[in-house]
């Protein structure tokens, strides 16, 4: 078997182009199989991590119709105005697996610190928000009962509209921002989140008291929704029906009518990335498929060449005594070392892009041991396949013949 290995290897060596080209297709078949597959994992895995960061069993009403799409912050269509305070009530009320409520109001306007002057995302919520939403401010403190009581001019900033009114996130506290004509005192900086279940980036957020905002910087009477803490789980799906159907009531929705709210949890949008990141992985199958395939008839091509170029070797090796069998164990284990060279390369090449792209892309780091030995392996069947028919052929050519011939 040595002696076969080492034959085999000077073969190879003595065509190192053909071998190359042949070895190509079968490095790019295994890049993408490993390389896709680990990625959109890292990208699956990530998305877990920042759905579990939203809070625990987090559940949401809201008005408007929001749809998600793969990679980008939640839509609303059809937002309506007859979302209101008592609506957050009775599915507080109501629903026997909530925990804690936190009504909010979600809009977007212009805060200004000095000659800065950015939009963001004003929140305008209650003190039960950082529990519900397992968001607490990194330095300073979250609206309290009190301010919201007194309808207090105060807000807590997101991480980074801290940053950029006041460069450093500590210099905001204590200093005074405007919205409009509105001068709120900082008293608080959040630390940092990333998206919410909308999809909207919290560290992009202005958080102010709501009746601060509802009485003194709108003067309105209708929400944008509220966060639902539930005590287990397994109630989502419960709730989920139930706050439905109250809302539908309440909203005077009748049968057969499109509901004029979203009723939803940080999962739904899970779901939503996992479809989209199944199709990427399906598209890799495809695409490793195809490079195998082309791998493969590149190996059968350049086999087909070695038997021709090697008669002579043959008829010799077949005249001191060697085997049909010997001869086709050969030429099996050339194509088989070849392609398994070739999956090896690719999927080397594959890990140390995953390394990179969740380095620069902040995501965790994964290893799958069976997508590695599934890559090898079928690198390595691939050859003998691509093989088969090759060792056949040497195996039939006749010593007389190529005796002759020579």
């Amino acid at each position: 078997m040595l002696f076969s290995i080492k034959i085999a290897l000077a073969s190879l060596q003595a065509h190192r182009l053909r071998t190359l080209l042949a070895m190509l297709g079968v490095l790019l078949g295994a890049m993408a199989l490993t390389g896709v597959q680990h990625i959109s994992r890292a990208m699956l895995l990530k998305a877990e991590q920042e759905t579990a960061k939203l809070g625990a069993n987090l559940f949401m009403a809201r008005t408007g119709q929001l749809a998600f799409r793969p990679g980008r912050p939640g839509r609303v269509r059809q937002e309506s105005t007859n979302f209101t305070l008592q609506d957050a009530r009775i599915l507080a009320q109501a629903l026997p697996a909530v925990r804690l409520a936190a009504p909010f109001v979600s809009a977007t306007m212009p805060v200004r610190a000095g000659n800065t002057k950015i939009n963001c995302q004003l929140v305008a919520t209650g003190p039960q928000y950082p529990a519900v939403r397992n968001a607490v401010p990194a330095m300073g403190r979250f609206i309290s009962a009190g301010d919201e009581h007194q309808r207090a001019k105060v807000c807590v900033l997101g991480a980074k509209i801290a940053e950029r009114l006041f460069g450093r996130p500590e210099a905001a506290l204590g200093q005074h921002v405007y919205v409009y004509r509105a001068a709120l005192r900082v008293v608080g900086v959040m630390e940092v989140k990333g998206a919410d279940i909308a999809g909207a980036d919290q560290d992009e957020q202005v958080f102010v008291p709501m009746s601060t905002y509802l009485r003194r910087m709108a003067n309105q009477d209708w929400i944008t929704g509220v966060y639902l803490q539930l005590g287990n789980e397994a109630d989502i799906t419960a709730a989920k029906d139930t706050a439905s159907f109250i809302l539908r009531q309440r909203h005077r929705i009748g049968a057969g009518e499109e509901d004029d709210f979203s009723v939803l949890t940080a999962k739904d949008t899970m779901e939503v990335q996992e479809q989209a990141l199944n199709l990427v992985g399906t598209l890799g199958l495809i695409s490793s498929s195809v490079s195998f395939a082309v791998g493969g008839l590149g190996i059968l091509s350049i086999m087909i060449l070695l038997v021709r170029s090697r008669r002579l070797e043959i008829g010799v090796r077949r005249a001191v005594g060697a085997r049909r069998r010997d001869i086709v164990r050969q030429f099996l284990l050339e194509s088989a070392i070849m392609a398994g060279i070739g999956g090896l390369l690719g999927v080397a090449s594959a890990l140390g892009l995953v390394a990179v792209v969740c380095r620069f892309g902040q995501m965790p780091m994964v290893f799958e041991p069976w997508l590695v030995l599934m890559a090898l392996s079928g690198s390595a069947l691939l050859g003998l396949a691509a093989g088969a028919y090759p060792a056949w052929q040497a195996a039939q050519v006749e010593i007389l013949e190529v005796l002759k011939s020579e």
